[in-house]
């Protein structure tokens, strides 16, 4: 099931400027600690980890925390971010269904951020994803997951998601997003780079993979199936009700019996 996906490789360099890292983790780390706090979270994996952001804020408030993600170019940054701010965080390449395996059990934690778990593309993959991170985490650890939320974007078919600019000096990035919807029920999802320096012509890049989007019943049954209890779902990283027509996204927590 763990393959590679080609757009985060290509993505890697402009990641970072692509999210408002300082704006996000001060939005979301209140939420994420409350939630760890609960299960006396001190041992964190960070599944599908990126560069590793979440992972060296957790480090910083005195985690002991593993990030993972299939990408090599997302990890060396990963690394390099956690040299650079001698925070102890360590970064493995490995994806959904090899995390057990590769970095081992007894977490306090799982978290799955970002939008990640859509990439797990059939029911299979998705059992299998659940399935890696029950082996990884201890009786009663806890498993906070962060997706978009599907149920408005199929009901309501939305394409566009907020496009984001960032700027260093003379030079400017736009970043654009859309999904396709495929006639075998997943998302074709699409980032489309624009750069261009000192107001000259712009270049563009267009990278996409795929993704399932999962709507929040389906989630809700298979983290049940998958010997989780106490399912909690939320609209957002700090703690607003999920709402299936309105919320931006789907959070959920989740304990391992």
């Amino acid at each position: 099931m763990a393959q590679p996906v080609a757009l985060y490789d290509e993505f890697s360099d402009d990641y970072d400027r692509f999210i408002d890292w300082r704006g996000r983790l001060a939005l979301e780390m209140p939420f994420i600690e409350q939630q760890l706090r609960q299960v006396g979270g001190r041992r964190v994996l960070d599944a599908a980890c990126g560069t590793g952001q979440h992972a060296l804020a957790l480090a910083e408030r005195g985690h002991e925390v593993v990030g993972a993600d299939l990408s090599a170019p997302m990890i060396e940054r990963a690394r390099a971010s956690a040299r650079a701010t001698e925070l102890p965080a360590r970064f493995e390449v490995a994806g959904f269904g090899q995390l057990a395996a590769r970095l081992g059990a007894g977490f306090d934690a799982v978290v799955c951020l970002g939008n990640s778990l859509p990439h797990a593309l059939t029911a299979q993959d998705l059992r299998a994803a659940l399935d890696d991170f029950v082996a990884c985490l201890r009786p009663g650890g806890l498993l906070l997951i962060q997706n978009r939320n599907f149920d408005a974007v199929l009901a309501q078919q939305q394409r566009w998601m907020e496009p984001q600019a960032h700027r260093e000096g003379e030079r400017e990035w736009l970043f654009l997003r859309c999904y396709d919807f495929l006639p075998d029920g997943l998302l074709a999802f699409n980032v489309i780079t624009l750069r261009r320096i000192g107001g000259g012509a712009w270049q563009q890049r267009v990278a996409s993979t795929r993704l399932r989007p999962n709507r929040c019943d389906e989630l809700v049954q298979a983290l049940g199936t998958a010997r989780f209890a106490r399912v909690s779902t939320w609209g957002n990283m700090q703690g607003q009700p999920f709402d299936a027509q309105a919320s931006s996204n789907l959070v959920l927590a989740a304990r391992k019996n």
